[in-house]
This record gives C-alpha cells, sequence and structure tokens, in this order.
C-alpha cells in the first residue's frame, strides 16, 4: 500500500495481514476479554464454594441430572446471541460478561470430560482451570498488547462507535471516545469523513447500564486512594516478597515430608516463587534511583507469581491457593496504581 508524503513523492505504509483481511482491533477489546476472564475465573470459584456450602445438590430427578456445563452451555449461546444480533459497541461489556459466566460454569465440570469415571473433583482440575484462564489471557496479550494500534483500527474504532450513535445518539462518554480514535487516527484516509459523522451525531443522555465500568471504576478509585498512603505500596512489596517466600517453604516442606506431590510440580512452585522474590529483590535495589523502574521490576515480579506460581500452587493445594490468587491481583493492582500515579507526577513535572 502507498501513499503520497508532503513532497508528493510517494511512500510506503506497510498493512498488517489481519488489517488486509479487514479485521481491525477493537480498541476496548482488552476490557471485554478482561472482563469474560474475570468473570470465568469468579464464576468458577463461587460455584465450588455454592456446591461446597450446599452439600452439592443436583437438579433433576428419576435418574437425570442436569448439569451446570448445560447452563454454562446456554449461557454462551445467549451471549453468541447477543453480539451476532446487534451492530456496534454498546451490547459487548453485557456479552463478555455472559459468555465469561457460561464459560465457567462449562470449564469448572472439566474434571468430568478428562476422567473415565466422570470425576467433578478430580485433582488436577484446579491447575487445569488455571491454565486455562492464563492460557486465554496470554492469547488477548499476543493480539492486543504485543502491537501499538495502527491509525486505521483508532478510525475503525470512531466509526464503531458512531454506529450505535446514528440510531441512539451519544452519550457524553461515548462521544469522548469517539474523539479520542479520531485524534489517534490522525489524517488517515477517511478521518475527515468519520469526523463529520461523528459531529452530526445529536446528544443523547440515555445509556445502557454498565455495570462493569461502574464496577472497574470503583475498584480504580479505591486503588488510587489507597496508595495515597505511602505505606501502602510498600506493603503490596513485602507482601509480594513473603508469598514468595511462602511458596518455596511449600515446596521444601512438601518434598522433605513426602506428601505425595509430584516433583515436578514441587522444582516448579520453588523455581517460580524464587523468580519472583529474585525480580522483587531487583525493584527494591532499582527503586531507590528511579521509581517507576523499580516498580515495572515488581509488576514483573507479580505478574511471573500470577502466570506461573499460581499454576503450580493450585496443582499443589487445588482451590485452596485462590487465597494467593486474590492477594497476587490486588498486590497488581496496588502496583499499577502507584505506577500509574508515578507516570502521572513525571509528566507534571516534565
Amino acid at each position: 500500500m502507498t501513499s503520497l508524503q508532503d513532497g508528493g513523492s510517494p511512500r510506503r505504509v506497510t498493512t498488517h495481514a489481519l488489517l488486509r483481511l479487514g479485521l481491525p482491533r477493537d480498541p476496548r477489546a482488552t476490557r471485554h476479554l478482561g472482563t469474560f476472564l474475570v468473570a470465568t475465573a469468579a464464576t468458577v470459584l463461587l460455584t465450588r464454594a455454592f456446591l461446597a456450602a450446599t452439600g452439592y445438590p443436583q437438579v433433576g430427578g428419576d435418574g437425570l441430572h442436569i448439569a451446570h456445563v448445560l447452563w454454562g452451555g446456554l449461557l454462551m449461546a445467549l451471549a453468541f446471541v447477543l453480539l451476532l444480533s446487534f451492530a456496534g459497541p454498546a451490547l459487548r461489556p453485557l456479552g463478555s460478561l455472559v459468555g465469561g459466566v457460561g464459560f465457567g460454569l462449562f470449564v469448572d465440570e472439566v474434571g468430568k470430560f478428562v476422567t473415565s469415571d466422570n470425576d467433578y473433583f478430580y485433582e488436577p482440575t484446579a491447575a487445569i482451570v488455571y491454565a486455562t484462564v492464563v492460557g486465554l489471557g496470554l492469547l488477548a496479550e499476543a493480539l492486543h498488547g504485543r502491537r501499538e494500534p495502527d491509525p486505521r483500527e483508532e478510525l475503525a474504532g470512531a466509526v464503531d462507535e458512531a454506529v450505535a450513535g446514528v440510531v441512539g445518539g451519544f452519550t457524553p462518554s461515548a462521544r469522548r471516545r469517539a474523539e479520542a480514535h479520531l485524534r489517534h487516527a490522525g489524517d488517515v484516509h477517511g478521518a475527515a469523513q468519520a469526523r463529520a459523522l461523528v459531529d452530526s451525531i445529536a446528544e443523547d443522555d440515555v445509556a445502557l447500564p454498565d455495570p462493569v465500568g461502574a464496577v472497574s471504576s470503583f475498584a480504580v478509585r479505591v486503588l488510587h486512594t489507597l496508595i495515597k498512603a505511602r505505606f501502602v505500596p510498600w506493603l503490596a512489596v513485602l507482601v509480594l516478597l513473603g508469598s514468595s517466600a511462602f511458596t518455596v517453604a511449600r515446596a521444601v516442606t512438601g518434598w522433605w515430608s513426602g506428601d505425595g506431590s509430584p516433583a515436578w510440580v514441587l522444582v516448579g512452585a520453588l523455581v517460580a516463587a524464587a523468580a519472583s522474590g529474585v525480580l522483587c529483590v531487583v525493584g527494591l535495589l532499582r527503586v531507590g534511583g528511579d521509581a517507576i523502574e523499580g516498580y515495572l521490576w515488581f509488576r514483573r515480579a507479580v505478574i511471573v507469581s500470577l502466570l506461573v506460581t499460581q499454576f503450580f500452587l493450585f496443582r499443589l493445594s487445588q482451590w485452596d491457593a485462590s487465597w494467593g490468587l486474590l492477594v497476587d491481583l490486588l498486590v497488581l493492582g496496588l502496583v499499577a496504581a502507584e505506577l500509574d500515579a508515578l507516570r502521572r507526577r513525571a509528566d507534571g513535572e516534565g
């Protein structure tokens, strides 16, 4: 693909294979995929907790058992119907939430499908579920985190917002998103026409409820409020170090006592926890000279813990490892909030 420079000479513009196929990425895809994965994980944990608290009741009778994998399939089908029936971005938050709940109900019963005796309590189930969620998260990162948005994708995002606006009007937040996409798109071909379309859309204050957006905004406000207490980010780092130390102790104790855990799981937990601890120590050494660099190392440490260490802990402790997962997610949120605050202060000083 070629375009003209200011002097009139042609220059080559590289077009990604996805764009050549007419597949621009949704600028808000990471949020929707995050909703899907969080809903999946939360559904699995809440389902397990509810069933344990109620004595694992069965829906059905007379030889019938309506497993919750069926409800999961119905909810995933409903999500597909919603997403395939309506144009524009309005229903994607709801579709990602409904689909995530459905997938959570589905994958929770994976133990029944990988064992010959349909064992719901199959010991590695927790690790399988966790690996599935992590794998989907890495796929989302590969699709959306490794390459900056192309200006034409930003233009497509603005037009996508306008799809809902031309029939229902623009809420203030939708207009802000569309205008931000147009700014990032610059002067690519079609930007002027898209700008005219966006400017022509009437105002409208009526919008679909967005509980996911409300919860995420509340969580961001809480995290930024917490880090105003200067000891909170440091407490998060100390908790991360303590978590790594606990994992090392857990692996060593399991090996020493011969508790029957597979050797590869013990070694994996030990190596991953040690790596997370080393990254955390590097952060402590760097944070005095460059706070942003130090907290980037802390972020790497907690990501290693989330992606690798927790998998082995779920294999060792099954669902008891959920507490460690919640701690890691809280630490990651606090570290991310501190990084955001540090970058804003640096930009202000600059």
